[in-house]
């Protein structure tokens, strides 16, 4: 899969892995290769990836959001405290 993390004006991580956790509203949500589309908001917790070659990357989340389209995962990130839209 292609992630990309971003934050509001950088970007935090890209590469390729085999697996990505974030912390959804309704509870961790995991992202292996081949998954449904899917947009989910993010609650405060750490976005967590397996790169490939086993590398463990972890980024802390504040607020934000993930978008899985086609093993194409954009995680978006506002760690300034204010969260979208305020």
């Amino acid at each position: 899969m292609n992630v990309w993390v971003v934050s509001t004006d950088e970007t935090m991580w890209s590469g390729r892995a085999t697996s990505v956790v974030v912390p959804a509203l309704e509870g961790d949500l995991g992202i292996l290769p081949g998954r449904q589309p899917v947009l989910a908001v993010l609650r405060p917790g750490k976005v967590r990836i397996t790169a490939e070659g086993g590398k463990a990357v972890a980024f802390d989340v504040v607020a934000g959001f993930v978008s899985c389209d086609d093993d194409e995962i954009q995680v978006v990130l506002d760690n300034t405290g204010k969260g979208f839209g305020d």
